[in-house]
């Protein structure tokens, strides 16, 4: 079959693409931006990629007609302005209207369980999605889940936070809300299951595990899984927002996302019965086995996608090669050079900065200006890094965004999406001497930027030259 995939450098459908291509598909990746998506991953020539945004008709010319299915992966709730609704209900229609110009006999939608009679904001969304997708030329299969456990899952790294940093927490009332959590495999089995299986054809499920539990039982039986003793207080007194920046604070998440999920967390995720785990021969994995399974590909270093990739700053939505050029005029540098020794063990050291790893050089600044940019509403140091050793465009890196990973080239360029007044750009390059050049630009953004930069001038000495010296050393 040719497939049509989007969202392809989300969570969902960067594990899902290879499953496709091992099966035999010829799937057409649709992104808004190439330079996101590394096709050396994958060597098949079943694979092709064109550019195309939904929220923008007049970049859809380049959907071919010949489809024979279309995945619709794309959400926008962790959207950090605007209103994710009418982004939502955008998307939809214009995905709906340019699907319903091909050959495609099935569209399948992953959704969110919405079987209360009170919705959250997403979940209401994620409902109306599917009634802009239905009643077209096409057969709609829809898969509605609820929390998704798997490796780089917002879902688990957020319970992971949670238990992982406090030994005793005082929570909301939304904790003692049931939900049906489902490995992520099975997810993946769901969604390759219906491809092409017309008893599924207009038809929607509700998708979940063998347990419902509440959110406080899934945080209990994390800690004991890990070893972890770990006390529950829920008190009536705390506020949405208030939820919402506990979230914050405590976890990985935006606020933009931690203020939907709280909103969405208190909406019941039960699924409704239906025969598709049958129709498909699925073998549902337990919560307890789901998270031994994503620690399994944690420990392993193989944590195929996160949710963090998935989110960027409104300042990347021009896309990664308006910013890898980087500005000459105008700008504050620091620029420092080292003759290397071993240079494979210093492209090594460049390639796992960051993370666990840290910054070679002065940790504890980084990790203070990471909570000052916390405590200011932006990303921090929370985010870390998706592979300890591997790293490509589009990565989240700490409060970093990378641009670009290019090993042969021996060049990594980073991009800050801390809050800032300015724009600040982080080098790595090694060239045929051997030689490693280390440049920190920074755009300022009128007389507050020029203040800033002589500000930190001071910690940039510090730390710069410490780290350049650090990644030179054997």
């Amino acid at each position: 079959m040719k497939i049509l995939l989007t969202g392809v450098t989300g969570y969902i459908a960067k594990r899902l693409l290879p499953i496709l291509l091992e099966n035999g598909h010829e799937v057409v990746c649709c992104v808004r931006d190439r330079k996101r998506f590394n096709t050396k991953n994958y060597a098949t020539p079943n694979l092709s990629v064109i550019e195309a945004d939904f929220l923008k008709r007049e970049t859809l010319h380049n959907v071919p007609a010949d489809l024979d299915v279309a995945y619709y992966l794309i959400h926008s709730m962790s959207a950090q302005s605007g209103d994710f609704e009418n982004m939502e209900e955008q998307c939809a229609s214009n995905f709906r209207d340019c699907i319903v110009q091909t050959k495609a006999k099935q569209v399948i939608y992953l959704s969110g369980i919405s079987n209360a009679d009170k919705l959250s904001k997403h979940l209401s969304s994620r409902k109306n999605v599917e009634t802009i997708l239905s009643g077209a030329s096409y057969a709609l299969t829809t898969l509605k889940a609820g929390i998704i456990v798997g490796s780089g899952s917002a879902s688990f790294e957020i319970i992971r936070d949670l238990v992982e940093k406090l030994p005793v927490m005082i929570t909301p009332r939304w904790l003692n809300t049931k939900c049906q959590p489902i490995a992520i495999r099975n997810v993946l089995e769901f969604l390759t299951g219906v491809l092409g299986k017309t008893e599924t054809y207009n038809k929607s499920y509700d998708i979940g595990g063998p347990d419902v539990l509440s959110y406080k039982e899934m945080l209990l039986r994390y800690a004991k899984i890990r070893g972890l003793k770990r006390y529950i207080a829920i008190v009536p007194v705390m506020t949405p927002r208030l939820s919402s920046y506990w979230l914050y604070f405590v976890t990985s998440t935006s606020y933009a996302l931690a203020k939907n999920l709280v909103n969405s967390m208190k909406t019941e995720v039960v699924c409704q019965p239906n025969n598709l785990v049958e129709l498909l021969g699925i073998r549902l994995i337990d919560y307890d086995t789901s998270i031994r399974m994503a620690f399994d590909k944690i420990e392993q270093n193989q944590v195929v996608s996160s949710w963090k990739d998935a989110q960027s700053s409104n300042l990347l939505l021009a896309g990664l090669p308006k910013l890898i050029e980087v500005p000459v005029n105008g700008c504050y540098k620091d620029v420092r050079t080292a003759s290397l020794k071993n240079p494979g063990v210093s492209l090594q050291k460049i390639w796992s900065i960051g993370g666990k790893t840290g910054w070679y050089y002065g940790n504890w600044l980084w990790e203070a200006r990471g909570l000052l940019d916390q405590i200011a509403g932006g990303v921090g140091m929370r985010r870390g890094r998706k592979s300890d050793s591997d790293i490509e465009a589009g990565d989240a890196l700490d409060f970093w965004r990378v641009l670009l990973a290019d090993k042969d080239e021996k060049r990594l360029l980073l991009y800050a999406e801390m809050k800032l007044p300015g724009e600040a750009w982080l080098e790595f390059k090694i060239d045929e001497n051997n030689l490693l050049t280390q440049t920190a630009t920074f755009r300022p953004l009128g007389l507050l930027g020029r203040l800033y930069w002589y500000t930190v001038l001071p910690f940039h000495g510090f730390i710069f030259r410490g780290m350049i010296r650090s990644i030179a050393q054997a």
